[in-house]
């Protein structure tokens, strides 16, 4: 159970869910009735200016329960200290924002709290500007509680005429007080100003039987315990201290022990039971699927927060749907270095995995294999056609404890783990095989010639398991790309995507492949990263550029170097070839200067990702900002820009940085990836590529970065654009007006709309070219 705590004076023990029903039907009451309401307000000295201001606050909150108007709830306010003061009759105000309006004007008076004078004041002249008692009258006391003399007498009178009395609890009230003041039962009738929806709620339960209109359908008035304190000052008796007394012999003192007493304040705790109105909300018929948790939005919305691996509808479907089609065999650790925990963490991940991704219609099949000594096959292969039956048998693996021999196991599987009978007999499987090894302990065999006998079976292998065990899993899979590690047992659910994607990309070579992308790497070269590091640098930027298709059609690479100032080491357009580009990567020098992140960005804004430096309209383009973190404070607008301008910017910071600043460079967590040190940026790589090609996928705006030359505006016309040209002309407003009756250039008439391949621009870079030599 959870508590609401309220400034740590009023507590109902219900849970959350319970807390946001009596929250979200607070924002829906309305009273509508006959009814004379009449607050009356504590203004004296113990109340304070700002307690004061804060029982305003909360009798205009009140009056959003209450449907003001002449024929309906009319509402009139006292303040009282040292004399009662009417700040307005009930007759005032017609509409409730002129109530509330009244109420944010009253001022602070001061004095002593004589609450008995001002019920007398009550008795003796009744409610200012009411209906006499053709109506019911509601009092509504907001004070401390703290009166100079006795209350008993006069607040008992007013509930003898039939007045129901409120006593509202403000700063530290004084409970007690309050209950005297309350009509009966004062369970129902006392209530506490910190949490005004809680209190109108309170108020509303009260009223809604026998005065205000029913409740909504489903609407329901319940019981809750709660707790109200209050805070005292009280004696206590701290110790005995040694002090010096006189005696009956002149001119002497004797010792003794004399008893120190210190004030203490403490909390004194009234339970209580709190009547609130709680109604149905849409989370009660559980519309969230597959564990996702339903949230309430007042009493007719929701939204699902769902699980990793779900979200394919509002209700978390499934959608990370393994739409390839694989032979795909789990092979679990179930040794004792793997612990009965962390069995179990295993299996709970593979049932999410396989809830989340293998569904019907699914065009894979599934099997689980354990190990520890020995091997066994508990599923085997394509075993299970529903997906119900699948996890039965998964709830039924047990742990086995015993020696990790992992090569051992690999070799079994290898030989006996995909032995499937083909569906004809003249007709082989021809799915690609894939092994997903979940362990957490290292291998009490050799794995190194395993692995490679596996791979000789034309079997695809992912190592799945903690950061302790990203070596061993490495040389199992041979790849970096091929092992996926998790920080913590939570974090491991986490890699359900990458898993899926790791799957689905068996006989598919990494890389954009046939999408169209100009990518500029940004590297630090500056002091900060050292010459050590920037040939780690170099190195991840060298085998990132082997996972594209680098010539004019698909993917332009260029490559810029910073200190405190960018070099462009080869532009979009200069290099053709991936030979060529790998060469000028090996050239690239280290410089040793200060760093400036912004300076760089800067420079790829105006001088490397246009269209007079080879940057082509219709495609998709992309920076990669490789940093130590440091400096990077300038680089947030720049990065702007560039997003502006359609250019995605991709922070991959290595080291201890700052996460806010490098996030407003990013401007998303989406693009931002933080290594440790640059001897892992390779175990990172896989994903910066996915994460990269996946905008190259995205929609792309002809118009931006603009391809107009020369100042032109570029206008966007269905699948083309156009460019206005002023002083210039040509497609792109690359030739000068010739002046005089010379003759001009032949060029596109200025409206036709030119259509670009998203691919291939050869015709854009010849006329770019041609440009350039005029």
């Amino acid at each position: 159970p959870t508590a609401l705590l309220v400034l740590g004076i009023q507590q109902i023990h219900v849970d959350q869910e319970m807390i946001g029903k009596i929250s979200a039907a607070s924002q829906l009451m309305q009273c509508s009735a006959s009814l004379d309401v009449l607050f009356l307000l504590d203004g004296s000295y113990s109340i304070g200016k700002g307690s004061f201001e804060r029982s305003k606050h909360f009798a205009g909150k009140l009056c959003d329960a209450l449907d003001i108007h002449p024929d309906r709830v009319r509402v009139g306010m006292i303040q009282f200290s040292s004399t009662p003061h009417l700040e307005f009759p009930l007759d005032s105000y017609l509409t409730k924002q002129e109530v509330k309006d009244g109420i944010k004007k009253t001022i602070f008076r001061g004095g002593s709290t004589e609450t008995g004078r001002a019920l007398k004041y009550i008795l003796r002249k009744g409610f200012p500007g009411g209906r006499n008692s053709s109506v019911p009258e509601v009092l509504i006391i907001i004070s401390d509680g703290k009166s100079q003399g006795s209350t008993a007498t006069p607040a008992m009178q007013v509930k003898e005429r039939h007045i129901t009395v409120f006593a509202v609890g403000i700063k530290f009230p004084r409970w007690e007080e309050l209950h005297v003041l309350a009509s009966e039962p004062p369970e129902r009738h006392v209530l506490f100003a910190g949490d005004a929806e809680d209190a109108a709620n309170g108020l509303y339960s009260t009223l809604s039987g026998p005065v205000c209109s029913a409740t909504s359908p489903g609407c329901k008035v319940e019981s809750h315990p709660c707790e109200r304190r209050t805070l005292e000052t009280v004696k206590e008796l701290a110790g005995n201290y040694m002090c010096w007394k006189g005696s009956k012999q002149p001119n002497a003192v004797q010792p003794s022990l004399c008893p120190f007493i210190r004030w203490k304040r403490v909390l004194i705790k009234h339970p209580s039971r709190c009547f609130r109105t709680v109604c149905p909300d849409p989370c009660d018929s559980q519309p969230c699927q597959n564990g996702g948790t339903c949230v309430p939005e007042g009493l007719d919305r929701y939204h699902c927060l769902c699980p990793v691996g779900y979200g394919g509808d509002v209700h978390c479907a499934a959608k990370l749907s393994l739409k390839c089609g694989v032979d795909l065999l789990f092979l679990m650790d179930s040794s004792a270095g793997v612990t009965l925990e962390g069995f179990l963490r295993y299996k709970a991940f593979l049932k999410r995995f396989l809830q989340a991704t293998v569904g019907r219609g699914s065009p894979v099949s599934v099997g689980v294999a354990q190990y520890n000594d020995n091997v066994r096959m508990p599923i085997e292969l394509g075993q299970h056609k529903d997906a119900v039956s699948l996890m039965k048998s998964i709830d039924a693996l047990n742990f086995s404890g015993g020696r990790t021999l992992t090569g051992r196991a690999l070799r079994y599987i290898a030989q006996h783990g995909f032995r499937s009978t083909p569906v004809f007999a003249d007709v082989q499987d021809d799915l690609p095989r894939v092994v997903v090894l979940l362990t957490d302990s290292k291998s009490q065999d050799s794995v190194i010639e395993a692995a490679k006998f596996v791979k000789d079976q034309n079997l695809f292998l992912i190592g799945v398991g903690s950061s302790y065990m990203r070596a061993e899993l490495t040389k199992v899979t041979g790849n970096p790309q091929q092992t996926i590690v998790y920080s913590d047992p939570q974090d491991l659910f986490n890699r359900i995507p990458e898993l899926q994607r790791r799957i689905c990309s068996v006989g598919h070579p990494e890389g954009c492949q046939a999408q169209s992308l100009d990518l500029a790497f940004v590297m630090d070269a500056s002091s900060g990263v050292g010459l050590e590091n920037f040939l780690h640098l170099r190195r991840f930027v060298r085998s990132s550029c082997l996972h594209f298709i680098i010539n004019r059609d698909v993917t332009q690479i260029a490559l810029v170097i910073y200190g405190s100032k960018a070099h462009t080491v080869f532009a979009l357009d200069t290099h053709t070839c991936t030979s060529a580009v790998l060469h000028a990567i090996d050239q690239v020098p280290f410089l040793g200067d200060s760093a400036s992140a912004g300076s760089a960005l800067l420079h790829v804004y105006g001088d490397v990702m246009t269209v007079q430096k080879g940057a082509r309209p219709g495609v998709n383009k992309a920076v990669v900002l490789l940093t130590n973190g440091g400096d990077v404070e300038d680089a947030a607008a720049p990065a702007q820009q560039l997003r502006h301008n359609g250019v995605l910017v991709f922070v991959v910071a290595i080291g201890d940085t700052q996460r806010d600043t490098l996030l407003r460079v990013a401007g998303s967590p989406n693009y931002l990836v933080h290594i440790s040190s640059y001897e892992d940026l390779q175990y990172h790589q896989g994903l910066i590529i996915e994460r990269i090609c996946e905008e190259a996928n995205s929609p792309v705006n002809l118009c931006k970065p603009n391809p107009c030359m020369n100042q032109g505006v570029c206008i966007l016309g269905p699948g083309s654009y156009r460019c206005e040209c002023h002083g210039w002309e040509g497609p792109h407003c690359e030739s000068r007006v010739l002046r005089g009756d010379s003759p001009r250039s032949p060029v596109l008439p200025q409206h036709s709309h030119v259509q670009w391949s998203p691919r291939g621009l050869q015709h854009f870079s010849r006329a770019l070219r041609h440009s350039k030599r005029q």
